[in-house]
């Protein structure tokens, strides 16, 4: 069996206790993703690639307080999550907006764009939306992370998920048909 067929949990225990090359194998899989995921929060692809390389270093020397009963994707993503954020509190980066911010449109843009203006477009709203909103759709949507795995990342009640989500489908739509 190749090592690509092995979860990542059980790559996690070869790697803490025999090969630890096989780290390569979680690196692989996960730095696209990760890359993606940093980006949306930090807004600057330069500053998610350190944000990304640093957390898999973190992961790495941290390997063996991964608990494998658990899902190694959710702990990395908490890793990035975490120097995202640290990185956004060093630079003061994060503007929330204002409580009587309105956004009023009458504009449906999947009517009036194709399909590759929207990807554009949608990126460019969820730029704009304040962090708190944006991370969890970012991990929801783009991530394909269930409610209690973006629970689990961002240490927040799935009820508190479920509400920062609908706002920033909300936020988006208002947003995005604004633009």
């Amino acid at each position: 069996m190749d090592n690509k067929d092995f979860s990542d949990e059980e790559i996690v225990e070869k790697v803490r206790t025999s090969d630890r090359n096989l780290y390569a194998v979680i690196i692989e899989r996960y730095q696209k993703r990760l890359l993606r995921y940093a980006n949306n929060l930090i807004k600057d692809e330069d500053k998610a690639i350190d944000i990304v390389q640093t957390s898999f270093i973190k992961a790495f020397t941290d390997l063996n307080s991964f608990n494998t009963k658990k899902k190694f994707s959710s702990w990395i993503y908490r890793i990035v999550h975490n120097e995202t954020i640290n990185l956004i509190k060093k630079y003061h980066k994060e503007t929330p907006l204002p409580e009587d911010f309105d956004f009023s449109s009458d504009e449906n843009i999947e009517e009036d764009f194709g399909k590759k203006e929207t990807t554009i477009k949608v990126e460019k709203c969820l730029k704009e939306i304040p962090l708190l909103y944006s991370e969890p759709l970012s991990l929801y949507y783009l991530e394909d992370k269930s409610y209690q795995e973006v629970s689990d990342i961002l240490r927040i009640p799935m009820g508190t998920v479920a509400i920062r989500i609908n706002r920033a489908k909300k936020l988006m739509k208002k947003l995005c048909q604004k633009i």
